[in-house]
């Protein structure tokens, strides 16, 4: 299984508009962090999750040449105002739909942004075309399964990802974008090689984890590796990461983990 973050940051960007703290103007690059979202490979499969603005950029950047099908987590706009972008991949296919997974809250904020891509096929060539299916529990494929469970984000739920590749056994846990993890989310995510989690700022906030917050559900799942993400330009890299416990890191714009 591969895992890359095309993007680790939260819906302002870092570095922010009109900020020149000394985060936002570090020359370090892993200080430098577009809108959060992943692309997994699992024996092959391409999995796109979420499409952040920059999206174009991102798959660019990290060479991301095709997506088998793609999973909102949620519709807020730094997940899902890249999804335009996603015309490429419809072309690369031979023209037909891009089967898109989420939840009523998300399957309905595509609708409404993108009217035009609701068909089996583009309306020309070079447009994106999305077939909306709403995301099962459990998604079973010849390449491995991929579990959800809804996390709690303000007034709606984001979706968690648990994918386990068949042929290695190997399972990656993606829970961005939440105010906690229940007790049945951290069970699922229980035995994962590698656990990605909300971690936005060393602040509380109404509708994320803090990074206190994200150390504890970390620490609770008890992966062997615990990466944070949609982090805010409060947290400079270097800094952050030296003061996390053993196995628990941050993670940045163009990381790659293989296992």
């Amino acid at each position: 299984m591969e895992v890359t973050f095309l993007g680790t940051g939260t819906s302002q960007g870092v570095p922010m508009i009109a900020c020149d703290c000394r985060v936002c103007s570090s020359p370090d690059p892993r200080n430098k962090r577009t809108r959060a979202s992943v692309h997994v490979v699992m024996d092959g499969l391409h999995v796109q999750v979420d499409a952040a603005p920059e999206l174009r950029l991102q798959c660019l950047r990290e060479k991301i040449a095709w997506i088998d099908f793609f999973i909102l987590t949620h519709g807020h706009a730094d997940h899902v105002c890249g999804m335009d972008d996603l015309r490429r991949f419809c072309d690369l296919r031979g023209g037909t739909a891009l089967t898109v997974y989420s939840t009523e809250e998300g399957m309905g904020r595509v609708l409404a942004i993108y009217p035009y891509a609701m068909a089996e096929r583009p309306i020309s060539k070079g447009y994106a075309a999305f077939k909306l299916e709403a995301m099962p529990l459990l998604l079973e494929l010849e390449q491995g399964t991929i579990q959800s469970t809804l996390l709690p984000h303000g007034g709606l739920g984001t979706l968690g990802l648990i994918f386990t590749e068949r042929s290695s056994g190997k399972k990656f846990t993606y829970y961005t974008d939440c105010k906690r993890v229940p007790r049945e989310a951290v069970a699922l995510a229980r035995g994962s090689d590698a656990v990605v989690l909300d971690g936005l700022r060393p602040q509380p906030h109404p509708s994320h984890m803090s990074i206190e917050e994200a150390v504890a559900v970390a620490q609770e799942i008890a992966a062997p590796g615990t990466w944070l993400t949609h982090l805010t330009h409060l947290s400079d890299h270097a800094e952050l990461e030296a003061s996390l416990p053993t196995g628990i890191r941050v993670a940045y714009d163009g990381l790659r983990l293989k296992f």
